[in-house]
C-alpha cells in the first residue's frame, strides 16, 4: 500500500496498533543520492576505519534526502505454530517546508535512474510527500509557532498566501454577515497556516477546515472575540496542530522508537544514517556519539547481509548481489529448509521476505534436520544472537559495525606495498589501472615512488604477489609498517644520527692516555 501526506494522518493509529503488536518491523529506505562527489581523498576506501568512513559518508547523508520509506510489520499469529501475518506500507516522504524550514537537497543521476527502473511515483513524492522534521527542527519550529514569531520564507507559499488574501479580501467587500466561502484544495498542517494568517489580517472572519477545504464566514467582531474565547478551535489548539501535521513521520518514528521493536533491514547502514539525521538529530562528528545514540534508539538490529554472508560462505551457495536474489536462492531447492520454514501471510503485495527464512535456516544448522524444536520468533531471536548490532560496511577497513559495543578487529587481507621503479611522476590513478584487469585494489600513495595497495579478497592479494614477483618495475611485498613506513624510517634515522653525535662526543671527549 502506497501511503501519501493525504493518507497518513488517518492511518497513524492502525499502524501503531500494528507495531506495538508486532514481533520485527522490516525496513527499506530509497534516497535522492547514495554519494557526492568528494576529491580523491575524501571518498570511502578499504584503508578506512569506521570512524574515518562514519565522517565521509556523514557529508553525504546531508546533502541527499529520503523520498520514500518502504515498512513491513511482522506478527506471529497466536495459536499457529510458524506462522506470521506481514504488513506493508511504503511512505512517500518530502521534507516540511514550513516557517524557517526550507530544506534543500540535491539528486543524483544513477540514484533517479534507479528508482524509474523501479517504476518510483515522482509525482507522488513531490506533491503528496509526507512531511517529517527532526528534533532540532522541532524546537524552532514550535517556539516560533507557540511565541507567534513565525513568518511564510517559502516564495511560493508567499505568492499562495497573497492570493488568497485578496481573495477573500474582495469576498468580504461584497459580503454581508452571516455570509460564507469556501477555499477548495488546501490541506494538511498548510490548511492551518492559511487560516492563522487570515485571521490575524481579517478581524471580521472566522475560518473553519471542512472535508471540502477551508471555509470562511463573515462574522460581527463581537461574535469573533466570542469564537476566540469559547471556541475548541481557538488559536492556541491550532498552533498544536499545525506543529503535529507539521512533524509527519516523524510522528510515526517515534512510535517506532518508543515500541522497541527488533529492526530489520538489508545492508541498512545508510539506513541507519538518514534515520538518525532526519528524524532525530543531526549526526554528531562523534562516530561514538552515533553509534550510542542508534543503539539507544534501536538496541535491536538485525542486517540480513551480514547474516546471509556467513551461511552463504558454509552451504556453498551460489554468488548474490542484492536482496531479491537473496530470496530465490532461499525459496529454491538449493535451500534444505524450503519446505519446513515459516507460513507468511501477506496482507499486501510485498511478498519476497527474507529474515525468517534465513533464521529457521540457521536453526537448522544449529539443531539439525531431524532435532529441530517447533520454531518461534523468539527461538529465532536466539540463532540470530551472533548477528545482532552487527552491520554490514561497505568498503571499509572492517567488514560490519558493531552498534552494542566495541568495532571487531579488521579481518581483510594484508596491505601490499608497490615500488615503483623507473616511472617518474606516477599517480594512484595510474596504478589501478595498472591492476583493474587483474583484480580491484584501493590505492594510496606512500612515498613518491611507493603505493599501499589493499583489497576484500585474500585470492587477489596472492594473485598480485605471485604475477609482480619479479616484474622490473613494478615491485610488490607484503607492507610491513615497522619496515616500510615513512615515519618509522625517518624515526630511526634520527635515532642513528643522534646515536652517531654521541658515540662521537663520547670518543672526542675521553681522556688521552
Amino acid at each position: 500500500m502506497d501511503v501519501g501526506a493525504d493518507e497518513f494522518e488517518q492511518s497513524l493509529p492502525l499502524l501503531q496498533e500494528l507495531v506495538l503488536g508486532a514481533d520485527f518491523v522490516g525496513l527499506d529506505i530509497e534516497f535522492t543520492g547514495l554519494r557526492s562527489n568528494l576529491s580523491r581523498t575524501q571518498q570511502i576506501s578499504l584503508f578506512d576505519l569506521p570512524s574515518e568512513w562514519y565522517l565521509k559518508t556523514r557529508q553525504s547523508v546531508q546533502q541527499f534526502t529520503i523520498c520514500q520509506i518502504g515498512l513491513s510489520v511482522f506478527s506471529s499469529i497466536e495459536g499457529e505454530s510458524n506462522k506470521y501475518v506481514a504488513h506493508s506500507c511504503n511512505f512517500f516522504l518530502f521534507p516540511t517546508t514550513f516557517g524557517i524550514l526550507d530544506s534543500e537537497f540535491s539528486f543524483q543521476a544513477s540514484s533517479v535512474q534507479f528508482l524509474n527502473q523501479y517504476g518510483f511515483d515522482y509525482n507522488k513524492f513531490l506533491k503528496n510527500g509526507i512531511p517529517y522534521m527532526n528534533e532540532e527542527q522541532e524546537k524552532k519550529i514550535k517556539h516560533n509557532i507557540l511565541t507567534g514569531n513565525w513568518k511564510v520564507r517559502s516564495s511560493l507559499d508567499k505568492d499562495q498566501i497573497k492570493v488568497v488574501i485578496d481573495e477573500v479580501t474582495r469576498w468580504l467587500d461584497l459580503a454581508e454577515e452571516g455570509d460564507w466561502m469556501t477555499l477548495p484544495g488546501i490541506s494538511g498542517f498548510q490548511a492551518f497556516e492559511v487560516q492563522l494568517l487570515l485571521r490575524q489580517a481579517l478581524p471580521d472572519i472566522w475560518t473553519v477546515l471542512r472535508d471540502q477545504g477551508v471555509v470562511v464566514k463573515k462574522v460581527s467582531k463581537q461574535h469573533r472575540w466570542y469564537l476566540e474565547n469559547n471556541s475548541c478551535d481557538r488559536e492556541s489548539c491550532w498552533k498544536e496542530k499545525i506543529l503535529l501535521s507539521a512533524r509527519g513521520f516523524s510522528v510515526f518514528f517515534q512510535m517506532l522508537v518508543k515500541a522497541q521493536k527488533p529492526l530489520v533491514g538489508h545492508n541498512m547502514m545508510m539506513d541507519l544514517l538518514h534515520l538518525h539525521d532526519k528524524f532525530f538529530r543531526p549526526l554528531p562528528e562523534s562516530y561514538d556519539q552515533f553509534k550510542l545514540n542508534i543503539h539507544n534508539l534501536f538496541p535491536v538490529l538485525i542486517d540480513t547481509k551480514n547474516v546471509t554472508k556467513d551461511i552463504w560462505k558454509e552451504l556453498n551457495f551460489p554468488r548474490v548481489y542484492n536482496l531479491s536474489e537473496v530470496y530465490e536462492v532461499l525459496n529454491s531447492d538449493l535451500n534444505p529448509t524450503k519446505n519446513s520454514g515459516p507460513v507468511i501471510i501477506h496482507a499486501s503485495k510485498c511478498e519476497k521476505y527474507v529474515l525468517l527464512k534465513v533464521a529457521h535456516l540457521l536453526l537448522w544448522r544449529v539443531h539439525g534436520a531431524g532435532s529441530i524444536p517447533e520454531p518461534s520468533f523468539p527461538l529465532y531471536l536466539d540463532v540470530l544472537a551472533p548477528y545482532v548490532n552487527q552491520v554490514n560496511l561497505i568498503r571499509a577497513g572492517v567488514p560490519k559495525i558493531n552498534f552494542s559495543g566495541p568495532d571487531y578487529p579488521s579481518i581483510r587481507p594484508p596491505i601490499l606495498i608497490l615500488s615503483v621503479r623507473r616511472w617518474p611522476g606516477v599517480s594512484e590513478q595510474q596504478v589501478y589501472r595498472e591492476f583493474q584487469n587483474l583484480c580491484k585494489f584501493d590505492v594510496r600513495r606512500l612515498t613518491r615512488s611507493q603505493f599501499l595497495l589493499l583489497t576484500n579478497k585474500f585470492k587477489d592479494a596472492r594473485s598480485i604477489l605471485k604475477e609482480y614477483k619479479c616484474h622490473p618495475t613494478l615491485q610488490v611485498a607484503l607492507y610491513r609498517h615497522w619496515r616500510h613506513s615513512p615515519n618509522v624510517n625517518c624515526l630511526l634515522q634520527v635515532c642513528g644520527i643522534v646515536t652517531t653525535w654521541a658515540l662521537v662526543a663520547f670518543l672526542l671527549g675521553r681522556p688521552r692516555p
